[in-house]
């Protein structure tokens, strides 16, 4: 199996745009979301997925700052990772991963470990990042500990913190 990791930008960002939806459907058991009136997993009034491609937009408009991963296998788009910097990040922080997806297909098979190591390869500094502390998110909890204390040998530390009126485990690390 090849993992490979590819910044996107305007030639292939509809990969990423594509994936999306489903990144939000399958958090929406976790933040407890449902659909807007449309069927939408967003905030916004959004009526078609047309119109949520247009918000991520951002991502391949702010080259340098803004990193649009995609997480290929075997040349097959398996999932995506969104690393934010320089304004997009909270003083203090030099990275921050905003979304990681990984299509169910490609669960379960160290995909997602590898892709992030590769990716904090790629960026030194500090990193931040998030994810919800409810129960049913067991799975993500299980993946940072284990993928951030591989990578940092240890080296880190995490916090509970409320964002977005929700309770998150926030990690944070030198590389």
């Amino acid at each position: 199996m090849k993992i490979e990791i590819k910044l996107a930008d305007n030639t292939n960002g509809f990969i990423i745009k594509n994936m999306y939806p489903l990144y939000l459907h399958d958090i929406s058991g976790i933040h407890g979301i449902l659909p807007n009136e449309y069927g939408i997993f967003e905030e916004e009034p959004i009526r078609t997925l047309a119109e949520q491609y247009d918000i991520q937009q951002v991502w391949f408009e702010n080259p340098n700052v803004l990193y649009p991963y995609l997480i290929m296998v075997d040349n097959i788009p398996a999932g995506f990772c969104l690393v934010g910097s320089g304004k997009y990040v909270e003083k203090g922080v030099d990275y921050f991963v905003y979304e990681t997806f990984l299509l169910s297909p490609f669960r379960g098979k160290s995909v997602a470990y590898h892709a992030m190591i590769e990716i904090f390869e790629r960026h030194h500094g500090k990193w931040s990042l998030f994810t919800h502390l409810a129960e049913n998110n067991i799975r993500a909890k299980t993946f940072w500990y284990k993928t951030i204390g591989c990578y940092t040998e240890n080296q880190y530390t995490t916090e509970e913190k409320i964002i977005d009126e929700m309770i998150k485990l926030v990690f944070r690390f030198n590389n």
